[in-house]
């Protein structure tokens, strides 16, 4: 049997959906998984002779939830945040709320020629700051030609 709608209206509505997919797929992002700042941090690295320094945006953090770990030549940072919210009502015990989130987030950095024994951390107001220090690298000295004779 025939659909009953015109035949008009039903090319709209085949030209609207058309249009609906070809927007939904253009506005998808689909680039999404690979961007960093969904479970990252914000991080900034300076490079003086000496060291180098990284200040990482860390809020609501504290130290016990940071693992700082350096296998050459990789430095890694790991902050991992675990929070449970419970309101109950106490004579019936019904749950009238209970939340949990749950995060964690990875920077690793390519580091190498550097003192890992002499790495130093901090943290205040959730910034994150290290001092890197570079390997001190042992300056050429020149070598004089004995005559051979």
């Amino acid at each position: 049997m025939f659909d009953l709608v015109p035949f008009g209206k039903r090319r709209e509505d085949a030209f609207g959906q058309l249009m609906k997919s070809f927007s939904d797929a253009f506005n998808d992002d689909f680039f999404a998984p690979l961007k960093s700042s969904t479970l990252s941090f914000k991080t900034d690295i300076r490079e003086t002779e000496q060291a180098y320094h990284v200040e990482a945006e860390l809020p609501g953090f504290t130290k016990e939830n940071i693992n700082i770990d350096y296998a050459a030549p990789y430095l890694t940072i790991k902050a991992v945040h675990q929070e449970e919210n419970n309101t109950e009502d106490t004579e019936k015990g019904h749950f009238v709320r209970k939340e949990r989130r749950y995060g964690e987030y990875v920077r690793r950095f390519y580091v190498e020629d550097i003192d890992a024994d002499a790495i130093d951390a901090s943290l205040k107001d959730g910034l994150l700051k290290l001092e890197i220090p570079k390997r001190q690298r042992p300056e050429g000295r020149r070598i004089e030609i004995q005559s051979g004779e």
